[in-house]
């Protein structure tokens, strides 16, 4: 019987401490409850909440503007225009390229023709080096 004695205080000491226990998580509850009531009433709190509200609607109006702006329309005749614009450059290019290269044959054939006539000890030709 003794061994019955024992074990019973034991049972009730634990449920003694479950108890307390559950009651003070009862009351951090309480009180954290009513703290975040607080912070919700306060100013700081509504200006937060107005703010980001306020953050929330200026994102969704810029996100249906880029919608509604046919961005993609615009992307398209930016990107013909400037292959436009580049095949234009592109042959203005060739163009000069053409030039420079008959420039530079002329100025060659110039010099070869001096060169031959300096080693026949004839007189280089006006205007040419």
């Amino acid at each position: 019987m003794e061994e019955e004695t024992k074990k019973e205080p034991e049972k009730t000491q634990e449920e003694g401490l479950l108890d307390k226990a559950k009651k003070l998580l009862d009351r951090a509850d309480d009180l954290i409850d009513e703290n975040v009531e607080k912070v919700k009433k306060s100013k700081a709190f509504e200006s937060v909440a107005e703010a980001m509200d306020r953050a929330g609607d200026f994102v969704e109006d810029k996100v249906e503007e880029i919608k509604n702006a046919n961005v993609k329309e615009r992307l398209e005749a930016f990107a013909d225009k400037t292959e436009a614009e580049t095949k234009e450059h592109l042959e203005k290019a060739k163009q000069a390229g053409k030039k420079l290269a008959e420039k530079a044959a002329d100025r060659l054939e110039d010099l070869a023709e001096n060169i031959r006539k300096n080693a026949k000890g004839e007189e280089p030709q006006e205007g040419s080096q």
